[in-house]
């Protein structure tokens, strides 16, 4: 099983598809790994060698932001907004929808359960 950026990926499946279990590689950015590596596409994991996977490896230690590193990334980015008061950052504090959906009927995803209101029986 290869790992990479501290994820274990799948060895049965192409290598644009398990790329895509890293946090922070979509299917956009794994052809485009593959492609700077020059690894056919309809290869799979278990028959790349360890040269190949090592090359993996390090372009993506060496180019992109992934894993742990993007998570604390975007995690700042919340916690600065949240920081200067803006109005998204009151959103993220409050847990309501930030991007401007409406919260009369819908959002319980963000807003969690609906809680029963007393007497509101009509």
């Amino acid at each position: 099983m290869a790992r990479i950026a501290g994820v274990n990926i799948p060895t049965g499946k192409r290598v644009v598809i398990a790329l895509q279990y890293i946090h922070g590689i979509g299917s956009g950015m794994a052809k485009e790994i593959t492609e700077k590596v020059s690894i056919p596409a309809e290869r799979r994991v278990n028959e790349l060698s360890d040269a190949e996977v090592l090359q993996l490896r390090e372009t993506i230690d060496r180019d992109y932001i992934v894993e742990g590193d993007l998570r604390r990334e975007t995690a700042m980015n919340i916690k600065r907004l949240m920081d200067l008061g803006c109005y998204r950052g009151l959103r993220h504090r409050r847990s309501l929808p930030v991007r401007g959906q409406r919260t009369h009927t819908n959002a319980r995803t963000r807003k969690g359960p609906a809680k029963a209101i007393a007497g509101k029986k009509k």
